[in-house]
């Protein structure tokens, strides 16, 4: 069995435009009359999430030297890492520098570390929220 997990290029990584940008992840399950699962999140946190969980991959110290050189545009982020965002649609309602961040912790340290960071352009470079 595979983990669920979404692809998330440079688009989805990119800076935001405005205060209103969200994501909605939808996991549809395999039992077709079960019901979608579905994950409301905001665009810096669906940009750090990409940048964060493919860095940590690709540059973890028990990664085999060599084996995994896919670029940051080829991220997939787990649905596990947005568990905290699931039907959380009342975060519409606010402005996402406002929205409450639901990544794991384990984010937030590998955030702070030169190995992994964030990207480039990223809105919390400036300044990173606790979470």
């Amino acid at each position: 069995m595979h983990s669920i997990s979404w692809p998330l290029g440079s688009k989805s990584q990119a800076p935001s435009l405005h205060e209103r940008e969200y994501f909605v992840m939808v996991a549809i399950p395999h039992d077709l009359h079960a019901h979608p699962r579905n994950f409301v999140v905001p665009r810096i946190h669906v940009a750090a999430a990409a940048w964060i969980e493919h860095m940590n991959w690709l540059t973890h110290p028990d990664a085999f030297p060599g084996k995994r050189n896919a670029p940051v545009e080829r991220s997939r982020v787990l649905l596990s890492t947005f568990a905290g965002y699931e039907d959380r649609w009342d975060l519409l309602d606010v402005d996402q520098s406002a929205a409450p961040v639901m990544l794991p912790s384990t984010f937030r340290d590998l955030a702070l570390t030169e190995r992994v960071g964030l990207p480039p352009d990223h809105e919390w470079r400036d300044g990173l929220p606790e979470w």
